[in-house]
């Protein structure tokens, strides 16, 4: 919160004091008058449990148990694609419990991983995550909105004759990397969140329900349809014990967009007891129907013989179930569209908190009659819609998950921050500590990734150097769980996250993996907003 103080000061014309309750402020336009501008609105309580929760699901359940189980059955981890998972499952909800304490802790205000780094780490941290969770936010509705677009053109392709086929791909595929459909429900999205927040929900709950329900019956019918010699053996010669931790790293993805919860906060009914019930919920059902989806198709059909764009569908026609593999393939199609606008949803709430501490111009915070920021889902829009249109998904997919896994990872480090503090003789010990465990982190697991990839001759010297380098992880961890606890009075009032440090620590150690991808965007990113400071600071110096 350090910038917002002078911001609002030059933007009043002087004093020092700032109320940091986000009621409305008022500047005086050196008449004597009062000035209220949009940007000091507060955003409507509106978002029930059940709201949340949906909003959840439909973040989460998308592209992962669409496209990824049938992928990585068939490509990394055989029979035992359940064990990838229910793994992934286990490292997903590491982070997720951390975002229910944050999420109780700062209850008032959007924004997610910007908000937590930026009360425990100060400005820089907070600016990297406002610019991994654009990546997430925007660019992942970009994706999944191109995804869209590409199973329209395959499923257009699959019921049309040669003559009529040939007719519409020329107009929903008509190269050049444009995509027509990406375009369509891309805009749809935009088109309906400036429509009204309210009516945006609705729209989002009725389409979250549906979601649940196909999934469920996709895990039901292919667990009815599977056969126990397809589960065997677990794990699969092909890929080797490897295959089900390279398996495991992939599944994780399918379990991002539960944070998105936080970032609604600010329009939370409840949002200290909401907030961390909300993300409970969404990843305990989410991971039930992810496993039940990964045994039922794993079972169902032999991994060899899995599509690796089309597992379901696939896989029901390929034991002559065609109303089963109809409604599967339709029930993606009028999915995914709710993926892409539950994503994008949460961008404007990310850029009215970035606008509020003046890192984005105030005019982001802006709202309409019905309390919609305009401003922000204008220019999120756009970028989303252009971005969908001519962006292929293979060019962002690496950069996209990286700035996930730093989110994830500077929530993890916030919650520690928030528990642990420093001993008094050695007043920079735990921040130190903390740097050297995120560096043996991030080393190690590139050796682990590079082991994963080489011939069993070559990893004998990196598995030494892995081994060296975990038991330096746990030495450091070992140290940070020793360091003092904080005294903390609002514990009793909010959910907390149990055996910290110890389980922020294992979700930091599972995710720091993304830095070299990114590296370029963060620096963009902190380049922009030390231009940006420096023209605040010269606002502020002339008369």
């Amino acid at each position: 919160m350090g910038e917002v103080t002078p911001l609002i000061a030059a933007a009043c014309g002087g004093g020092d004091a700032i109320n940091k309750s986000y009621s409305s402020r008022s500047c005086d336009d050196g008449d004597g008058h009062s000035t209220h501008h949009p940007v000091e609105r507060e955003l409507e309580r509106h978002l029930s449990l059940f709201d949340l929760v949906c909003i959840g699901i439909g973040a989460t359940v998308g592209s992962g148990v669409f496209v990824l189980v049938g992928l990585i059955a068939h490509t990394q981890a055989g029979a035992g694609v359940w064990i990838s998972w229910s793994v992934a499952g286990v490292a997903a909800c590491l982070s997720a419990v951390c975002y229910a304490e944050l999420g109780s802790r700062f209850p008032k205000e959007g924004g997610s991983s910007y908000v937590y780094a930026r009360e425990t780490m100060g400005h820089a941290a907070a600016v990297i995550a406002g610019a991994c969770l654009t990546l997430e936010y925007t660019g992942s509705a970009s994706a999944v909105a191109r995804s869209w677009g590409d199973k329209v053109v395959s499923y257009v392709s699959s019921i049309s004759g040669d003559g009529e086929a040939s007719y519409l791909i020329a107009i929903l595929d008509p190269g050049y990397g444009i995509n027509p459909c990406a375009f369509a429900v891309s805009l749809g999205a935009v088109m309906l969140l400036l429509g009204g927040v309210k009516e945006s929900k609705w729209v989002a709950n009725i389409f979250s329900t549906f979601n649940v329900c196909l999934v469920a019956f996709m895990a039901l019918m292919s667990l009815s349809l599977a056969k126990p010699e397809n589960l065997k053996p677990v794990v699969a010669e092909k890929f080797g014990p490897g295959g089900i931790l390279r398996g495991s790293m992939s599944s994780f993805f399918g379990y991002i967009g539960f944070d998105e919860i936080c970032c609604c906060s600010g329009e939370a009914i409840n949002p200290t007891r909401d907030i961390p019930r909300s993300i409970i919920i969404t990843l305990a059902l989410v991971t039930t129907l992810y496993i039940g989806c990964s045994v039922g198709l794993a079972g169902m059909v032999p991994y060899e013989f899995i599509s690796e764009t089309s597992g379901f569908p696939e896989g029901f026609r390929y034991l002559g179930h065609n109303l089963a593999a109809n409604f599967t393939a339709i029930g993606e199609l009028i999915v995914l569209p709710l993926v892409v606008l539950v994503t994008i949803l949460a961008q404007p709430r990310l850029n009215y908190t970035l606008a509020l501490d003046g890192i984005l111009p105030r005019n982001f915070a802006e709202m309409d009659d019905k309390g919609n920021l305009i401003r922000g889902i204008k220019c999120s829009g756009f970028v989303l819609v252009a971005v969908a249109t001519f962006i292929p998904f293979r060019y962002l997919d690496d950069i996209i998950s990286s700035g996930i896994l730093i989110a994830f990872t500077l929530t993890d480090t916030s919650v520690i921050l928030v528990r642990q503090e420093s001993p008094k003789d050695n007043p920079r010990l735990l921040k130190t500590l903390l740097v050297a465990f995120h560096s043996l982190s991030f080393v190690s697991g590139f050796f682990v990734k590079t082991m994963l990839s080489e011939s069993e001759t070559r990893i004998s010297g990196q598995r030494v150097i892995t081994i060296v380098l975990s038991v330096a992880v746990v030495t450091v961890g070992n140290k940070i769980r020793r360091c003092p606890r904080k005294i903390d009075d609002e514990r009793k009032n909010i959910f907390i996250v149990p055996c910290a440090p110890i389980i922020p620590l294992c979700g930091c150690f599972l995710e720091f993996r993304g830095l070299i991808a990114i590296a370029s965007y963060i620096a963009a990113a902190l380049l922009f907003d030390s231009y940006n400071l420096q023209r605040r600071r010269q606002s502020r110096a002339e008369p």
